[in-house]
């Protein structure tokens, strides 16, 4: 992924989470896909973090770099999403960080 893209789409879904009260715990961004720790509300439906994040991402980006444009999609409507509970939030925070160093090995 383009350095300034991946610039871009860490602004976009840090705007988003702070516009919504949502805290991003940790956030990796990979060639391929995104992994983002992030603590919202129970009440919060994650499809709906999931959409607000991809919405506007794709529009944003798109808009501001025209080779996109050519993409078919620029997110797939797959995702995983899961919540902590018997797992600490440092393992997965760790969990997350390393998958950088991995996917650059």
């Amino acid at each position: 992924m383009n350095k300034l893209v991946e610039k871009r789409l860490s602004q976009i879904i840090w705007e988003v989470c702070q516009e919504n009260d949502w805290i991003i715990i940790t956030l990796e961004i990979m060639p391929d896909h995104v992994h983002l720790l992030v603590n919202v509300l129970p009440t919060i439906p994650p499809h709906k973090v999931v959409k607000a994040i991809k919405g506007r991402s794709s529009r944003y980006l798109r808009q501001e770099f025209p080779h996109l444009m050519k993409i078919p999609s620029l997110w797939t409507h797959s995702y995983f999403v899961s919540t902590s509970g018997n797992v600490s939030e440092e393992t997965i925070r760790r969990y997350i960080e390393e998958q950088r160093h991995r996917d650059t090995t």
